[in-house]
């Protein structure tokens, strides 16, 4: 049995290096041996937490569906340590200009909306299942104009999202699709300057990205990595720059009952199958 823990995290930024090589250090003043491994994307990294090749992933919400469903189909569990609390209670919208006429979704019908990457679940996988929802096939009902930045990254890279609000700010689009932090961003940086857009529709609250620890992963070395995390303080000198980084105040406890709408959302599309296999069409990471 191992004295320590491999984490996987993907690299979508290079402040990644910095935020983990810190948290090991972290960890290790603290007696947990803790090193890390960066992934280019989350397929990969989910592939080698149940393969056993490491046993705890900073997983987005997609990986971790992905890592369920893998685990259920060889016999096995996996379990969501931590998140941010940064990482709860997250909505999607769809917004159109402020002077536009459509009220309902269903007036977007013909009509291009932009979204954002393939794998994105916030900016593509939950805005498309509201439209689903409301009577609208988004392969067919609407044009949809998808912006596949940083593709594997399942949205971590916000340039999709700036793509989608930009071709709406132009006028190439109709609505766009985003999560409601990148709207506030994007207000505030001016990509759609305050009172240029109206949210049509609004997502029910759904959770982010999780700390999942494989079925390799010794449970009683999770739990102290568990114990520790969640007793990192805001206070703490060393730990506060990591926490600004990673964008959190507090770990809170992983919790699982937030994902139902994009696991919904990835059954109606196929995104992965029962088993966790790619089923997504066009979508390599």
């Amino acid at each position: 049995m191992s004295d320590s823990l491999l984490l996987g995290a993907v690299a979508y930024d290079p402040k990644v290096v910095t935020i983990w090589a810190g948290f090991r250090s972290w960890f290790r003043d603290r007696g947990l041996d803790l090193d890390f491994v960066l992934y280019s994307q989350y397929e990969r990294q989910v592939e080698d937490l149940l393969a056993g090749r490491i046993d705890l992933a900073w997983n987005s919400p997609l990986a971790w569906l992905r890592a369920e469903r893998l685990a259920r189909a060889q016999g096995t569990t996996v379990r969501a340590v931590a998140m941010r609390d940064t990482d709860r209670d997250l909505t999607s919208v769809i917004v159109v200009r402020a002077d536009s006429e459509y009220r309902t979704l269903t007036d977007l019908r013909g009509r291009t909306v932009a979204a954002g990457a393939i794998d994105s679940p916030q900016a593509t996988l939950l805005p498309l299942a509201l439209l689903r929802a409301a009577g609208l096939d988004p392969d067919a009902d609407i044009d949809l104009l998808r912006f596949d930045v940083g593709v594997g990254l399942h949205g971590d890279h916000v340039g999709g999202e700036r793509d989608a609000a930009q071709a709406l700010r132009a006028g190439s689009a109709e609505a766009a699709c985003l999560i409601d932090a990148s709207l506030l961003l994007f207000g505030r940086e001016g990509t759609l300057p305050a009172g240029s857009v109206r949210v049509l529709a609004e997502t029910e609250p759904y959770d982010h990205c999780n700390l999942t620890a494989g079925p390799a992963a010794d449970p009683a070395l999770v739990d102290h990595f568990g114990k520790l995390l969640l007793n990192m303080s805001y206070a703490d000198d060393t730990a506060r720059p990591l926490l600004d980084l990673e964008g959190l105040k507090k770990w809170l406890p992983g919790r699982t009952d937030r994902y139902a709408a994009l696991d919904r959302a990835v059954t109606e599309t196929n995104f992965y199958d029962p088993q966790g296999a790619l089923g997504a069409a066009g979508y390599r990471p």
